[in-house]
């Protein structure tokens, strides 16, 4: 490696690397809980939750791996949770009425991950070009990018939608290097996801950074990994 100087692109991670994707999603999930008055179907609304995040993460992964499609995931992170409960009717029409309002609340929300604007200020200030490289949906996306006030940071905005795979795929990375006009060894991945963000980055022939947040041992980091900080402000360390 030759150094931070010779980084002049940034491919940066969205979901829970800068957006508290996660802490949003729990406010959004109690809303849409007392929404539907899902209390008639579940005497603790903790088994809801707790059956809801068990099928998301099965089903996210499942995605990025494209196994599933956008459709499917949809419907059937909450007709999982939903069968949980007692004696509600679940039908397609009621996920589908359910998921929206939901990504309505959750995309409403403004939080961000600590440190999230002083990062990018800094990086924006430095001179690098900076690109979102994201699973997430489209539509979603973008009101998540306006209700936190971080889409002024970004020169370009890749979502997997768009460029037809999802992280971890080579042809993501192939496709984020092309529209953002990047060059692969001037480039840098920053990201939360050890599989999606990390592999998928070192995979495609690119230097990759890992946000710790989630507190992955030492021993399952990549040995070609080329960067790792435990907080965002640390970014500022190092670039």
């Amino acid at each position: 490696m030759e150094g931070y100087m010779k980084y002049k692109d940034l491919f940066i991670d969205f979901d829970d690397t800068l957006y508290d994707t996660h802490g949003n999603a729990v406010i959004a999930l109690s809303e849409t809980f007392e929404c539907f008055h899902l209390d008639c179907y579940f005497e603790d609304p903790q088994v809801f939750y707790d059956a809801y995040w068990t099928a998301n993460i099965d089903l996210w992964t499942q995605y990025a791996k494209g196994e599933i499609t956008r459709d499917y995931l949809i419907v059937e992170r909450f007709r999982r949770p939903l069968s949980v409960g007692n004696g509600i009717e679940i039908t397609k029409e009621l996920c589908l009425e359910i998921s929206d309002k939901f990504l309505d609340f959750c995309a409403s929300k403004p939080g961000v991950i600590s440190g999230a604007h002083e990062v990018m200020g800094y990086l924006k200030q430095k001179g690098y070009r900076m690109h979102m490289c994201s699973n997430g949906f489209h539509e979603v996306q973008y009101k998540k990018l306006d209700a936190c006030g971080l889409r002024d940071y970004f020169d370009t905005i890749v979502l997997s939608e768009d460029a037809g795979v999802n992280k971890p795929s080579p042809l993501y990375f192939d496709y984020a290097l092309k529209v953002s006009g990047a060059n692969r060894e001037t480039t840098l991945m920053i990201g939360d996801n050890l599989q999606s963000d990390i592999l998928g980055a070192l995979n495609a022939g690119l230097d990759a950074m890992l946000f710790n947040r989630w507190q992955v041992p030492s021993e399952e980091f990549p040995q070609n990994l080329t960067f790792v900080v435990s907080t965002l402000s640390e970014i500022k360390t190092i670039l």
